[in-house]
């Protein structure tokens, strides 16, 4: 409980950092927030006491800090204040927008790291051997490659060519959401999920097979060897429990790279989740909705480090004492 109650203390500190950091980032922006949502041409034909009422509804003449120091003021009472392109409650439209995209990440999440640390094992168990080749191979094309141009092979290949999954979106056109079955969902999910998996498959299979490596020219896996122990039970006994926690760690710390892929996946199918809202956000000057997308997502990376560091104890006890002892 001492450690979860340090490590939460310095998420709070950095979680302030961050705001402060989006928000002076937001701040310098040249977008003007009255240009961008109501247009230079409507800008034009209205008076000057209408302007004056847009620029004070907006706070474009409230000094930065006042405008942060009020925004986080309504942010810690639970008030992330009115989305300026939705006109809605940010947290209703982050709620809307979050259930779109947890299918997309959680789902590319999990499988970017079972299969990747899978691959890991499966090249490092065969080291210098075809399967080896095989899989490094694969993961310098995949590394290499950036996500958006990825998205739209696979939208080439999946949606165009072999018509098998559609094109974009997260629902069919033109049928009403009460309609709208699990099954839709999950199929519209499909092609930027495996977009985002296959792109997070790489770092974790390479350093999963570098610390499969080191385990298996390690003395202990040796002695073992010579007592005439199977591959089978060296992986078991040896290679998995050695290798599962820097495995986790990796998979936790992926959390963020997951929803920053998610930002251009969500650009090429025309998915609206959290990633498209963002970028609407950033390009409209919604600082309210930019600032919960924000440091909602912060939160989210943050929580993904503390598990990791709670899952740390559980799978290595050595850690656990260390900390009880600290």
């Amino acid at each position: 409980m001492r450690f979860v109650a340090k490590t939460s203390l310095r998420m709070a500190l950095l979680l302030v950092c961050v705001s402060i950091l989006a928000f002076a980032l937001v701040s310098a922006s040249p977008v003007d927030p009255l240009g961008a949502n109501v247009g230079q041409a409507a800008l034009g034909s209205m008076s000057v006491e209408q302007i004056a009422k847009l620029e004070t509804y907006w706070g474009v003449n409230e000094p930065p800090v006042r405008r942060y120091l009020a925004w986080a003021g309504d942010f810690i009472r639970g008030d992330m204040g009115i989305s300026l392109l939705y006109r809605r409650n940010v947290a209703l439209v982050l709620a809307e927008k979050a259930s779109n995209s947890l299918l997309l990440m959680l789902s590319a999440w999990i499988l970017s790291g079972a299969l990747g640390f899978a691959l890991g094992i499966a090249a490092g168990m065969n080291r210098e051997k075809t399967a080896d080749r095989l899989i490094q191979g694969y993961c310098a094309l995949i590394a290499s490659m950036p996500v958006f141009w990825l998205a739209l092979l696979l939208l080439t290949v999946f949606a165009v060519l072999l018509r098998v999954l559609p094109i974009g979106l997260s629902v069919p056109i033109g049928m009403e959401s009460a309609a709208v079955t699990f099954a839709d969902r999950l199929r519209h999910a499909t092609l930027p999920a495996l977009t985002l998996s296959v792109a997070g498959i790489a770092n974790i299979a390479l350093h999963t097979r570098e610390k499969v490596i080191d385990v298996m020219s390690s003395d202990y896996v040796l002695f073992a060897m010579a007592r005439g122990e199977g591959r089978r039970s060296i992986l078991r006994l040896h290679v998995l429990r050695n290798v599962l926690l820097p495995a986790v760690t990796l998979q936790f710390a992926s959390i963020s790279e997951v929803f920053g892929g998610s930002v251009l996946v969500e650009q090429v199918f025309s998915y609206p989740g959290l990633g498209q809202t963002a970028v609407r956000a950033g390009l409209g000057g919604d600082v309210p909705l930019l600032m919960g997308i924000t440091v909602v997502s912060a939160i989210i990376v943050l929580l993904g480090n503390l598990a990791a560091n709670i899952l740390y104890g559980v799978i290595d006890p050595r850690m656990r004492s260390g900390r009880e002892r600290a």
